[in-house]
């Protein structure tokens, strides 16, 4: 539906949860608890992502090197890692220039989406290092420079960039396929649908939610509610065959 803008999943949030919060007795200390738990669980995917990616970057790497004495400190410098690049995906996510390629076919906004988080991540992590020396080990601002260039090893720093533009590629696509197929639905065929519980298999259901989205941008909400109309008639039937098998709602009912 072009003449209808949709609004983003991350967006739609961020009003609905503080209009609920706002009618309730609890005030500002329910809307800030309600903000803090959104915030909370869109950071977790990401953070979990790549907190199993860097951990078995960091496996890998030692079981190559067999170097075994430093794997602990390499675990923890995963997890901070991820906790970095969970905390970057918030920042990126609230800025609306993410959604510049939504409309567009789909290699464009996992590019974008991409390179997005990956440059954020970077100026993050640098960040991260200016805080250590300026805050923590209390060194004057104007030897950072001098020092990144002297003692920062820059070869690490690279590879850990590449891993993580790589990691964020899988993540993006991953996340864009959820979205095309609607929010869950992928999750939904990969862990609990059943073959057997569907009129369709798993490969003709991917298909018929492609052509539900194709539908979705090819016509108005006012040619959908025309069941006269040829896009009603579509719609219909897509849900007809999408529906749960007759015989799996009767033995649940």
């Amino acid at each position: 539906m072009r003449t209808t803008p949709v609004l983003d999943e991350h967006a739609t949030r961020q009003f609905e949860i503080p209009a609920a919060a706002a009618g309730t007795s609890g005030g500002f200390a329910r809307r800030a608890g309600a903000f803090v738990l959104h915030e909370f669980l869109e950071m977790l995917p990401p953070t979990i992502f790549f907190f199993v990616g860097f951990n078995l970057i960091v496996l890998t790497t030692n079981l190559l090197l067999a170097d075994y004495v430093v794997a602990f400190g390499s675990f923890m410098l995963a997890t901070g890692a991820a906790l970095i690049v969970g905390k970057s995906v918030l920042v990126a996510n609230a800025m609306a220039l993410l959604r510049r390629y939504d409309r567009a076919p789909l290699i464009q906004p996992i590019l974008f989406k991409t390179l997005v988080y990956w440059a954020v991540v970077f100026v993050a992590r640098l960040l991260e290092h200016f805080i250590r020396f300026w805050l923590v080990e209390h060194n004057p601002v104007s030897e950072f420079l001098p020092h990144m260039v002297a003692t920062f090893s820059w070869h690490r720093f690279a590879a850990i960039q590449i891993w993580i533009l790589v990691l964020f590629l899988i993540y993006v696509t991953a996340t864009e396929f959820n979205h095309l197929f609607g929010d869950g639905e992928l999750g939904r065929i990969l862990f609990t649908h059943r073959s057997s519980e569907l009129q369709l298999n798993r490969r003709q259901r991917i298909r018929e939610l492609v052509r539900l989205s194709k539908l979705a941008d090819a016509h108005t909400l006012a040619e959908f509610r025309d069941p006269a109309s040829a896009a009603h008639n579509q719609l219909v039937d897509i849900v007809r065959r999408l529906a749960t098998s007759p015989r799996v709602r009767a033995s649940a009912e």
